[in-house]
């Protein structure tokens, strides 16, 4: 498995965290920066490339971290291929939905909403839920993907 992994200055210590924290279970990651905080930075700099690379490197992951998370997952999904999902807190049930329903590839963090330990609990949900395959989600992702 690998993770494309890549925020803005507000995303900047949780994309570390997560970083050492996927290493550590053996799970390959690619760090898209910023490689040190920077206050002025713009996501779009850092997360465009990142989806592009999960879109076309397919079977791979992406996390997206920002500040809400929101502003990440939109640029992320005018990447053709990109599917983001935003994850700011407390309703989990949203990870595995967007992985069994959605087959999302990109997950956007909202790094001012959670904390490192949830990150880290509902990263590894979210990797460890596969797409259900039924017919349905996958009609429906076609529809989404010719758009």
């Amino acid at each position: 498995m690998k993770v494309f992994v890549a925020s803005d200055h507000a995303g900047y210590e949780l994309k570390e965290a997560l970083i050492i924290f996927l290493r550590e279970r053996g799970i390959e990651t690619d760090d898209g920066g910023p490689m040190s905080y920077e206050s002025g930075d713009d996501y779009p700099d850092y997360l465009l490339p990142m989806a592009a690379k999960v879109a076309q490197n397919k079977g791979t992951f992406g996390i997206a971290i920002g500040a809400s998370g929101q502003g990440e997952a939109m640029v992320c999904n005018r990447v053709p291929g990109a599917r983001a999902a935003v994850y700011y807190g407390r309703q989990e049930e949203i990870i595995k939905l967007s992985r069994e329903h959605n087959d999302a590839n990109i997950l956007s963090l909202g790094a001012r909403f959670v904390s490192i330990e949830e990150a880290q609990r509902v990263v590894m949900m979210w990797l460890t839920t596969p797409f259900s395959g039924e017919e349905r989600h996958v009609r429906r992702l076609k529809k989404i993907d010719h758009v």
